[in-house]
């Protein structure tokens, strides 16, 4: 899969070919204290979407320098932790991600299209807001009137969608061919920007297919279990629902 969201800058995304990927070679293409350290080659997931961007380590010379996160701009900038050292330009690094944090957040992500994906087909409301953290999320949506039992039979029937280990396909479309995909874009507002050709298209086969450009695990089973912890009205008729993954 190629495609013109894989390049950012001089950084070839890994991450969006192929999201179990943990471990790579790569060469450092510029370093700088202030904005940060750019490779040819990045797992890096930066953040979007809700989801937060991975941390892990590069490892060079013997040396061992931490990233506690990423900043978008003209390149895909990775930050270290202060007073870690810098590669210098052309080092060659191991990259490596914290495998823990990126696959929890893949589980809570997936869980995430799961819940939308259930409390559209039931109920028909689109997102308006939400975000993750490991294993944590909200997710807030248009609903004016849900049921005295809405909680229960939502988790209900997200547990039972991942028990039916769907597949979790990711795939790319032309934005007219994406566009053509009844209800492609799940959140009130299109938040996709309309200089976008290619869409990224995240589909829980059989459930719910969306355009996302975050990672995900393979499989509904993959996630675990979803508990639906709390449900808020935070007025004018939008919910939010407060899940974990166990």
């Amino acid at each position: 899969m190629t495609s013109a969201d894989s390049v950012h800058g001089h950084t070839r995304r890994l991450e969006l070919l192929d999201s179990s990927l943990r471990e790579w070679d790569a060469t450092v293409v510029s370093a700088d204290a202030e904005s940060g350290i750019v490779l040819d080659r990045s797992a890096f997931y930066p953040g979007g979407g809700g989801q937060p961007p991975d941390h892990g380590v590069l490892l060079w010379g013997g040396v061992r320098t931490r990233i506690a996160g990423t900043r978008r701009g003209d390149e895909l900038y990775l930050l270290p932790e202060e007073g870690d050292p810098l590669p210098p330009a052309g080092t060659a690094v191991r990259g490596a991600l914290d495998d823990e944090r990126r696959t929890q957040l893949m589980r809570t992500h997936s869980g995430l299209h799961v819940l939308t994906g259930v409390v559209f087909r039931d109920f028909g409301a689109l997102v308006t807001g939400g975000n993750m953290e490991p294993l944590s999320a909200r997710m807030d949506f248009d609903l004016a009137e849900v049921p005295a039992d809405f909680k229960e039979r939502v988790a209900q029937s997200c547990n039972a969608e991942i028990a039916h280990d769907r597949r979790i396909d990711v795939s790319e479309l032309p934005r007219e061919q994406a566009f053509a995909i009844p209800d492609i874009i799940r959140t009130a507002t299109n938040l996709l920007p309309p200089d976008i050709e290619i869409v990224r298209i995240v589909d829980i086969v059989g459930l719910d297919a969306q355009a996302d450009g975050g990672t995900h695990v393979a499989s509904t089973a993959m996630i675990g279990r979803v508990e639906v912890t709390k449900m808020e009205n935070k007025g004018r008729g939008f919910r939010r629902l407060r899940i974990q993954i166990v």
